[in-house]
């Protein structure tokens, strides 16, 4: 085994069909040149993947991959990368989770797990160390992630066990199935917890106990006392610890930034009711964090009759209420509450559910569906209980359920009747709740994201309009810009603003932590003993953002795949945005000056030339002949 230290020098490979288990040693300059993540999710997927796989079929590969900061005693270090082939969007699928199951496949001895094929009936995976199971999950196949894991934790007589699983949603392909680590943390976009079931893989349950070697390990403490400081003296992180991701939900409200009734407006006059204020005074009951974090900032509620919620399956963040409450306008904070819960013990992105409802309630409100339709639901805005009847709906794939378990781009092309122009999604992915018309720069990161409209690896327009401050600083970005505002200043600032995000998914660290790129360079020394700098870790980034690029080229993606929603180019009707869209022009001139920045051409293809810079030469044979030539 190669002695790297940071990482454990080994890939564990799962083939379900064969029932068969390996272990690959690759050389650390594979790891120095890809990290971990989304860097190793990249270069697998094109590596292995040779292009038109069927998503949900068991030559999809699905890969779990864990990062230098996974494990390592600092706060944002509990984390873990998912990807595979995405069944929402058919192109390159990916999505981050927390708590503590990453932490614990490393203490197992593995940097990554790549499975693949198809079991012929439901199993689990159980990696106890160098011990590795495929064993029988018949009896676990239709049960909730709650009654999963208990179950497993009773096989196996060791409840401090990690079990990272599916619900029903997945065992039932439903396009956005998540991936759900210990009851409450969801790797929630782009499907993976669909592919997961496709392979009639119900869970992967892993106990670890080696110790991660560190190249310094006092150089690590000292910059996790530094952090630990720092979060107990921000405001910023008093009110993450206080009232978790939905303490800004109304300020996004009163700037106009939070999506309300599918996206038609921008400001919620029930926000102050699903406020993270409201749920610290109503039904939180705790607090939650993931590995080795001193934030705390996942919220655990308890709700009684008629929405009884059980903390066990933590509590709803901000993405989840907007999604399930301004989006479909309902200010009801225990239904809400309840929804999230649903989606939990299903197995269901948050985010993606939402917004799906939401746009069956427009299109309800609009006669493009009637009470025959829904089943004799009255699906309007504001209907608190059929929104949480229709989560369960679309886990169990029930009635319209069905349908809308396959998205909002698949489900308008079956409604017609105009549906098309209410489905807010971009590549087939639903949008995040974050308002392209109030941050447009997010809007442009948006359109070229490969994963479809993504909200963790973007700018966030809004942070940056009266001063420079954090990472952007640190990467050469000094001028404060309007968050409306569309010019090259503003593409260049979201670029870097992008990369450093991928970064931080190919070293698989936690958004949220406020480590600056020196410091961020520091933990990678201090972890692996290389002498590194914040320019060789960018170039990480570019080379992950490129492969994500390279993968959706291959897959058919163009050109025309990056683009935003109609909707988005109409006029907000409410202050305080009145009257603010996105404007097509300036939006195609952003997205043409992106890729110039980034190194592509016209048509947003990487050249040959930024491939050989980024030493990934290699990628340019993935590019499909009718632009591999341009490429070149």
């Amino acid at each position: 085994m190669a002695n790297i230290r940071g990482y454990n020098g080994k890939i564990l490979r799962v083939d379900l069909t064969r029932k068969a288990v390996s272990v690959e040693e690759p050389k650390e300059d594979f790891y120095r040149r890809y990290l971990g993540g989304s860097g190793f999710i990249g270069y697998f997927l094109l590596k292995e993947l040779s292009g038109g796989e069927e998503p949900l079929g068991p030559d999809n590969k699905l890969v779990f991959a864990v990062g230098p900061a996974t494990g390592a005693p600092i706060s944002g270090g509990g984390r873990n990368s998912v990807g595979a082939r995405s069944p929402l969007t058919g192109g390159y699928g990916e999505a981050e989770v927390g708590g503590y199951w990453g932490t614990e496949l490393k203490q197992a001895g593995y940097d990554a797990i790549i499975i693949e094929g198809k079991a012929d009936s439901p199993v689990y995976i159980w990696i106890n160390d160098d011990k590795v199971e495929i064993r029988d999950a018949g009896y676990l196949w239709g049960k909730t992630t709650t009654e999963s894991q208990k179950l497993i934790w009773d096989e196996l007589g060791d409840s401090l066990v990690r079990v990272a699983q599916i619900g029903p949603a997945g065992e039932k392909l439903v396009r956005y199935a998540c991936i759900v680590n210990e009851l409450s943390h969801a790797a929630g976009r782009t499907g993976m917890g669909a592919v997961m079931g496709a392979k009639n893989l119900k869970a992967i349950a892993v106990r670890g106990h080696r110790k991660i070697t560190m190249a310094d390990p006092a150089a690590v403490t000292s910059l996790a006392k530094q952090l630990r400081d720092y979060v107990k003296t921000s405001r910023f992180y008093q009110i993450m610890s206080e009232f978790g991701t939905p303490g800004r939900l109304v300020a996004f409200s009163m700037a106009g930034g939070l999506p309300t009734r599918n996206f038609q407006s921008s400001n919620f006059e029930g926000a102050a009711k699903i406020a993270g204020e409201t749920m610290k005074d109503t039904i939180l009951v705790g607090h939650r964090s993931c590995y080795g974090c001193a934030i705390r900032c996942k919220p655990e509620v308890a709700v009684g009759e008629p929405y009884h919620v059980d903390p066990i399956n933590g509590g709803p963040e901000y993405e989840t209420i907007a999604a399930l409450g301004s989006s479909c306008g309902i200010d009801n904070l225990e239904a809400i509450a309840k929804a999230n819960e649903l989606c939990t013990m299903n197995g269901l992105d948050t985010i993606s559910t939402g917004n799906t409802i939401a746009f069956a309630m427009e299109c309800f409100e609009r006669g493009i569906l009637t009470p025959e339709d829904t089943g004799g639901l009255e699906l309007n805005f504001g209907n608190a209980g059929a929104m949480v009847q229709m989560v369960e709906m679309i886990a169990r794939r029930q009635g319209l359920g069905g349908i809308l378990a396959e998205g909002v781009a698949r489900s308008a092309r079956t409604f017609g009747k105009g549906a098309e122009d209410f489905a807010n999604h971009i590549k087939g992915q639903e949008l995040p709740m974050h308002e392209p018309r109030y941050k447009q720069g997010m809007g442009v990161g948006y359109a070229i994201a490969p994963t479809g409209a993504e909200h963790c690896n973007n700018i966030h327009d809004d942070s940056y309009t009266r001063r420079i401050v954090g990472e952007l600083a640190s990467l050469g970005v000094f001028e404060p810009l309007p968050a409306q505002e569309l010019s090259p200043a503003k593409v260049r600032m979201t670029l870097y603003a992008s990369l450093w995000r991928h970064l931080l998914n190919c070293l698989v660290y936690c958004i949220f932590v406020p480590l600056s790129p020196s410091k961020t360079a520091e933990l990678v020394e201090a972890i692996t003993g290389w002498d590194t700098s914040v320019f060789e870790l960018m170039k990480v980034a570019e080379r992950c953002t490129n492969m994500g690029r390279v993968f959706n080229l291959r897959e058919g993606k163009t050109r025309e795949d990056d683009y935003l929603p109609r909707r988005f180019f109409t006029p907000l009707p409410n202050e305080p945005l009145r009257g603010v869209s996105v404007d097509r022009t300036k939006l195609d001139e952003a997205i043409a000056a992106y890729y110039g920045m980034a190194g592509w051409d016209e048509n947003g293809v990487p050249t040959l030339g930024k491939l050989q810079e980024l030493d990934i030469a290699w990628v340019a044979k993935c590019l499909p002949e009718r632009v591999a030539a341009r490429a070149g």
